[in-house]
């Protein structure tokens, strides 16, 4: 900046501003500021040209009335002349004015324009810097029409000075950011994506923040920024802290341009060069090493900077989550946060901890730390660190560790925050429904929850207990036990109340034949409770009685005379008159048959999403997209009703995997009773779900697929496969939830769970934008040969997905022979009037039918003799292309679907798997033999089986994923 003359301390302005600091009252202050406006306006308007320096004065006073609160009606055209003298104090003070009291709308915009024209195009790198910085402050859609053409040509010139460059980067972000359909890069683009190539650190900075925002919008443009940016970021980390002096914060080499990077490289996928991603996983393994290093400083800037580093780093290693080791080592690294005596850090440490709890690869490393968690939830003392604790709690959750996180999250909401009970109660909830295995547990972990926080309990939370308690046979008489001895207690929930009347009323009869809860027992302890209640609680006990007198005959004389009360039959409230005078008249006039017809016992209630779930993605925003992947795991298991017996076929170690007795095929849904008539139905699950009944058995046929409804015809002209359909299909081989693909429009979730030779898909379409996607519409065809092998039924999805919003799609599959190629899935829509067509695999392989085999290292041996011959084994020899770590190994061949035969192979350091893969057609036996050579870092890998296309397909199959 150019020094400023001794002439230029605008004494006047001094004196004003002085004047208004020592005015003793606001009449004063006004008083002052009204004789200085009238006096600017008559030397405005006066006869003698005012000179630079006067015109500078006068608008700074009337630029520090505006500040002050005051309304400038005046002075804007003085304004714009200093725009065209060449001292920079004037020109200076003139865009200043400009930036803050000229509106996008003024009539002076024009004039303006040009003068800031006139700027750009000297070459005076200090003139043009400030009409960028006037261009950047107003940011209308006027500047970015005149000058969105001109400023990309500014910042890749050559002969462009690096702070103008600065300035020009940072101002073509600001007018993307307001219109971006008037800011086109175009032929620019490869030179703007260049800049990261620059020398100066300066340009480098605010040009990444302008790639970034571009690439976030248009990621296929400028995918070339990937390889870039690696390489910048490789130099600045492997850099010591006196290699870049003027960008060094605190022994910290440029922390704000390596933050930029990482959060630029979270706007693609892992890149496809192996010498890039190996050169990025160097750098990230440096980010993790140095964060082990002991402080080179005791401030907090430089802990700061580093930890910045360090969680961005993080954040980018979840985001490619296919990197085992790193995502081991971060959790690690995480977990020492956990315990640091900086409440930020432990916050942060958290609300990461709960995305890499989601990873299959390290959530088992999340779960080692549940201690410490549990510690922080109990003695935490900022409540954002023992909701984050909650949360982090929630999503470590499987079946091995259930009980004891919703043990601990039931003991924290005694004395939980009431501003996160709500949120804890929800949680709590689902949790107990997605792994109850015990169902008595669930039932008094439900009620429980109602006696500790019955405010908090959402009508959704009871309405679920009652819709699984009536889904479940082996369940229901403990339920009614329960909530009677629950209903004893003096002073009582109204939910309790209200669970208790409903239960009772339906099975209630399971526990009549105790006499300490003979039927009017039952009833007047129910009717003890009528007085305290509200209106529907107490409409609710009324249905209760009348379902009494159909149970319980010897009660009716009882029940009757409460029915024909004053209290009742003149009630004020019209329902509770309507019901008492119904009850009553349909208990005397109609016969025993008729009762018991009306009367009878609820049907189950038909399979649905969890309205408990729904509730908690819907309080977490619309941005949660992919929540319900993680959520919805082992989802109803609990609506079905029937045998619990599961084949131990599908069991599998990672926490990920769905359970192996969870109902997601439908194999053992218990059909609705036949006694409903569809109306009555109707209305009996109206009451427990605002959306209404879902469809019943009638579309579905005894294995659980969709009815023989037409096969859904492939789109006309559907897009080819992405070129990375092979590298997405290969993400699930041995793993079955996760995101399948992501665009800065789509993203598209997978839960999927096989049972023998049947699957079931479900495939969540989640609208990343702000505006709908019309006329949506998915096919899934079969290729070639694949149309004989598999059987593909799917569900049609809603057309229109609004902004934010997901939909859930359900696909139903039949291995009928062994099968090569995968099922295609076509995604068509339109968005912003421009059709969007999408074509992908879908992750259906051959190992998804498999079912584990346990067997002797005798039995495994003698059948791997007997598969000798040359077409039954298929071999690979292979070079590492992950870390060897025998915990990720281990999940891999699990996830794989085989058994992993323990202490059978003579060398420790083998592998051996077995298991039968299941067709509609035939039961193919595999072997499999994994010799793993750490020196050399290569694996020698061997399939043997009864089938030779089998043996070559799994072979192919599993050395991509070593």
């Amino acid at each position: 900046m150019p020094a400023v003359s001794k002439g230029d301390g605008m004494r006047g302005l001094a004196v004003f501003i002085s004047d208004i600091r020592n005015c003793k009252s606001k009449e004063a202050e006004i008083k002052r500021i009204n004789k200085e406006l009238a006096n600017i306006r008559s030397k405005f308007k006066g006869d003698k040209a005012l000179d630079g320096y006067s015109k500078k004065k006068y608008v700074c006073k009337l630029l520090f009335i505006f500040l002050l609160g005051h309304d400038i009606d005046f002075g804007h055209m003085e304004a714009v002349n200093l725009l065209s003298s060449n001292k920079y104090t004037e020109k200076q003070i003139g865009y200043l004015f400009i930036s803050v009291l000229v509106n996008s709308n003024s009539e002076l915009i024009r004039l303006i324009n040009n003068a800031i024209k006139n700027d750009l195009s000297s070459r005076n790198p200090t003139f043009m810097c400030l009409a960028l910085h006037c261009i950047a402050n107003v940011g209308s859609r006027e500047m970015a029409e005149a000058f969105a053409g001109e400023i990309p040509r500014i910042l890749v010139a050559g002969d462009t000075m690096d702070s103008v460059k600065q300035s020009a980067a940072l101002c073509l972000l600001r007018l993307y950011k307001a219109s971006p359909d008037l800011v086109l890069m175009g032929e620019w683009t490869s030179r703007v994506v260049h800049l990261l190539n620059d020398q100066h650190m300066g340009v480098v900075t605010a040009a990444i923040s302008l790639i970034t925002c571009l690439s976030s919008k248009n990621p296929d443009e400028f995918k070339t920024c990937v390889s870039l940016a690696v390489s910048r970021l490789s130099r600045i980390v492997s850099s010591a802290s006196t290699d870049l002096q003027d960008y060094t914060y605190y022994f910290v080499p440029a922390p704000w341009l390596s933050c930029k990077l990482l959060r630029l490289l979270q706007c693609y996928p892992p890149p496809e060069d192996g010498a890039v991603k190996g050169r990025l996983v160097e750098c990230l393994e440096t980010i993790l090493n140095k964060a082990q290093e002991p402080p080179k400083s005791k401030k907090v800037q430089h802990s700061n900077a580093k930890n910045a580093i360090l969680f961005e780093a993080i954040s980018l290693i979840i985001h490619y989550d296919s990197e085992p080791n790193l995502l081991v080592r971060a959790c690690n690294q995480l977990g020492q946060f956990l315990q640091h005596r900086e409440t930020n850090l432990r916050y942060l440490a958290l609300e990461s901890m709960c995305t890499l709890a989601s990873s299959e690869f390290s959530h088992e490393a999340v779960k080692t730390h549940i201690e410490t968690v549990i510690n922080a939830l109990k003695t935490e003392r900022d409540v954002s660190v023992r909701q984050r604790a909650a949360d982090l709690l929630y999503a470590m959750c499987d079946r091995s560790n259930a009980k004891q996180i919703v043990a601990e999250m039931l003991s924290y909401l005694e004395t939980a925050d009431y501003s996160i009970r709500e949120e804890m109660v929800l949680k709590v909830a689902i949790l107990a429904e997605k792994y109850a295995v015990d169902y008595s547990w669930y039932v008094d972990t439900i009620l429980n929850l109602i006696r500790i926080a019955g405010d908090y309990v959402s009508e959704e939370v009871w309405y679920r207990v009652i819709q699984i308690v009536i889904n479940r046979d082996d369940v229901q008489g403990y339920a009614a036990k329960t909530v009677f001895e629950a209903l004893q207690a003096p002073a009582c929930h109204e939910n309790m109340v209200k669970v208790g009347g409903y239960i009772l009323g339906e099975f209630g009869n399971l526990i009549a034949g105790d006499p300490r809860s003979s039927p009017l027992v039952q009833f007047n302890l129910l009717h003890s409770k009528f007085h305290l209640c509200s209106v529907p609680t107490r409409a609710l006990l009324l249905s209760a009685y009348i379902k009494f007198i159909n149970l319980f005959p010897e009660t009716k004389a009882t029940i009757q005379e409460v029915l024909r009360s004053d209290s009742q039959i003149r009630n004020s409230d019209v329902e509770l008159q309507q019901r008492a005078v119904e009850y009553l008249k349909l208990s005397s006039i109609a016969s025993t048959d008729v009762l018991a017809t009306v009367l009878e016992e609820m049907p189950p209630f038909p399979e649905r999403e969890s309205s408990i779930l729904a509730k908690l993605k819907k309080k977490k925003g619309p941005g949660a997209v992919s929540v319900e992947l993680e959520d919805g795991k082992e989802r109803g298991e609990l609506n079905g009703g029937g045998d619990r017996g599961g084949d131990a076929a599908i069991a599998a170690s990672n926490a990920s995997t769905p359970s192996p007795s969870a109902d997601l095929l439908g194999l053992r849904s218990t059909a609705p009773a036949s006694g409903a008539t569809p109306s009555a139905g109707s209305l009996l699950v109206d009451v427990f779900s605002e959306a209404g009944p879902s469809a019943t058995s009638a579309g579905v046929n005894d294995d659980g697929f969709l009815s023989s409804a037409p096969p859904t015809v492939a789109s006309e002209d559907p897009a080819p496969p992405l070129p990375e359909s092979d590298e997405l299909l290969n993400k699930f081989v041995c793993k079955n939830n996760g995101v399948l693909f992501e665009n800065q429009l789509l993203q598209i979730g997978i839960k999927s769970e096989y049972r023998q030779n049947l699957g079931r898909m479900y495939l969540f379409y989640g609208n990343k934008t702000s505006v709908q996607f019309v006329s949506f519409n998915t096919t899934v065809s079969c290729p070639g040969e694949l149309q004989s092998q598999l059987n593909v039924q799917t569900k049609t999805v809603e057309p229109l997905v609004e902004g934010g919003a997901q939909v859930q799609q359900v696909i139903n599959i039949e291995c009928l022979t062994d099968f090569i190629d995968a099922p295609l899935l076509n995604i068509k829509f339109r968005y912003g009037g421009a059709l969007q067509n999408i074509s992908l695999k879908l992750p259906v392989t051959i190992n998804k039918f498999f079912q584990p085999t346990e067997m002797a290292a005798a039995d495994f041996f003698q059948r791997w003799k007997q598969l000798s011959q040359p077409q039954q084994e298929a071999q690979k020899i292979f070079k590492a292309s992950h870390g060897m770590d025998t915990e990720v190994l281990k999940a891999k061949l699990l996830g794989l679907g085989t058994a992993l035969l323990e202490n059978v192979d003579p060398n420790p350091e083998n592998y051996v798997c077995a298991g039968v893969i299941q067709t509609k057609a035939q039961q193919v036996g595999c072997l499999l033999r994994l010799e793993p050579n750490a020196q050399a870092q290569m694996y020698r890998l061997t399939l043997r089986s009864s089938k030779d296309t089998v043996s070559q397909r799994v072979c192919d199959l599993l050395a991509e994923q070593f």
